[in-house]
């Protein structure tokens, strides 16, 4: 009995080794960028679990407090929270779920398609990203494109003078 536990522990020991879950540590950035609004997000919460050598176990699924923009002027935060833009009351979080992985090199560079759920409204988004572990440690760095329209954030009348796309730039240090 003692040989049967010692030889299914053995065997999945490099599964155990592998085991690659994340915990996202201070100093991540979430960061936008559109024509007159840029700023960030804080509050990132979630799971990240990533196997580079395995993408098929790997799973994201974090969000943001809408409540936390923050575009260094407080009256256009006080707008971007209100109920003509983020209406952060009824929307009060920005959700990420991951679905598929894909390597795009052998050099750390990967993709994340899945479910952005934005102002009640969920688009499938295509995330390139890069991955560079050292250690018990690594970084998570990638952007993507979104457009405002699209998640039905339209803005007050004059809202055409912030522009419709928005560039999302995303550092995440994370730790095991």
């Amino acid at each position: 009995m003692k040989m049967k536990v010692l030889t299914i522990l053995i065997a999945t020991l490099p599964t155990i080794a592998l085991a690659q879950s994340w915990n996202i540590m201070e100093g991540y950035e979430i960061k936008f960028s559109g024509n007159a609004a840029n700023g960030s997000f804080s509050n990132l919460t979630g799971e990240i679990t990533f196997y580079s050598e395995d993408l098929s176990r790997s799973k994201f699924d974090v969000e943001v407090q809408v409540a936390t923009i923050s575009t260094g002027n407080k009256t256009k935060d006080k707008h971007a929270r209100g109920n003509s833009w983020f209406d952060a009351d009824q929307y009060p979080t920005i959700r990420f779920s991951s679905e598929e992985f894909s390597a795009l090199s052998n050099t750390g560079e990967f993709s994340v398609s899945g479910t952005l759920d934005m102002h009640g409204v969920k688009k499938e988004m295509n995330i390139p990203f890069t991955f560079f572990q050292e250690g018990d440690e690594a970084l998570f760095k990638g952007g993507f494109t979104v457009n405002r329209k699209d998640f039905e954030i339209l803005g007050p009348i004059i809202g055409f003078m912030v522009g419709d796309e928005f560039e999302v730039m995303l550092e995440v240090p994370v730790k095991q």
